[in-house]
C-alpha cells in the first residue's frame, strides 16, 4: 500500500470485446478493433473470448491480435470457465497476457509466477469487495477491473464502480480499469483518479466514433 497518489495524467482508455467472442466473429471483429484502436489512446484491449479447445483459441488469437497490437495496445486474453492453459494459450496466441475473474490470490500467484517476459496479468471481479481487490493486488496483478458488463449482460451500478475506482487510485498503486457500460459514464470515471477508462463493446464495436467521443472527453481531463 502507496500513500495517495497526487492527480497524475490523463488517463487512457482501454477496450472490452463482448463475452463469448468467437471464431465467427473474428474478421468483423478484427477489422473493427483496428478502427477503434486508431481512433484514441488506447492502451489495452481485454479480448473475452468464447470456451473452446486450446488450437482453436490460439488461431483466434492470431487473428484478433495483431488488428490491436499495430496500432499500439496491448492485448489480454479471457476465457470464462475455461480449464485449460490460458498461459499458453495466450503467449502462442500473441497476446501480451491473460485477465481472470474472480481468482482467488493462490491462482493469481500462480498465474503470476508463469507469465513472463513482462506479460500482463490483469484482475477483474474485485468490485464488490474491497479484501478481495486488495488481494487481488498483493497477489501480484498489474491492473484491476471496477465494473464490466457481466456476463448475463447486466450492468453494475455506475456510482458503485466510480466509488471503488475512486477508492483504489487514491490509495494504491497499481493501475485500475473503471469501466464505462454507457458513453455517459466517462466523464465521472476519468475524474476518479484511475489510470484507465473501459469501454464496453457497444461503445466501440459498431463504430469507432464512439472512440473518439470518450477521447475527447479525456483530453478535457486532470
Amino acid at each position: 500500500m502507496s500513500e495517495p497518489q497526487a492527480a497524475g495524467p490523463k488517463p487512457r482508455l482501454a477496450l472490452l470485446s463482448p463475452y463469448g467472442l468467437g471464431a465467427e466473429q473474428a474478421e468483423a471483429t478484427a477489422r473493427a478493433l483496428e478502427a477503434a484502436c486508431a481512433a484514441g489512446d488506447v492502451a489495452a484491449v481485454i479480448l473475452r473470448l468464447a470456451t473452446s479447445d486450446e488450437r482453436s483459441l490460439v488461431a483466434l488469437l492470431k487473428k484478433l491480435c495483431p488488428s490491436a497490437q499495430g496500432q499500439g495496445a496491448a492485448v489480454v486474453v479471457a476465457v470464462p470457465d475455461f480449464d485449460g492453459d490460458l498461459v499458453s494459450v495466450a503467449a502462442r496466441g500473441g497476446a501480451d497476457g491473460v485477465h481472470v475473474d474472480r481468482a482467488d490470490d493462490e491462482t493469481l500467484r500462480d498465474l503470476r509466477g508463469r507469465l513472463r517476459d513482462g506479460r500482463i496479468l490483469g484482475a477483474g471481479g474485485v468490485l464488490g469487495s474491497r479484501d478481495v481487490a486488495m488481494l487481488a493486488g498483493e497477489a501480484g496483478a498489474d491492473y484491476l477491473l471496477f465494473g464490466g458488463l457481466f456476463p448475463d449482460g447486466a450492468a453494475p451500478d455506475p456510482q458503485e464502480v466510480r466509488e471503488r475506482a475512486t477508492w483504489w487510485a487514491e490509495i494504491f498503486e497499481t493501475p485500475c480499469i473503471a469501466v464505462a457500460a454507457e458513453a455517459g459514464e466517462v466523464e465521472a470515471l476519468a475524474a476518479t483518479g484511475a489510470e484507465f477508462v473501459g469501454l464496453e463493446s457497444a461503445l466501440w464495436l459498431g463504430d469507432a466514433e464512439g472512440v473518439r467521443t470518450a477521447q475527447a472527453v479525456l483530453d478535457k481531463a486532470r
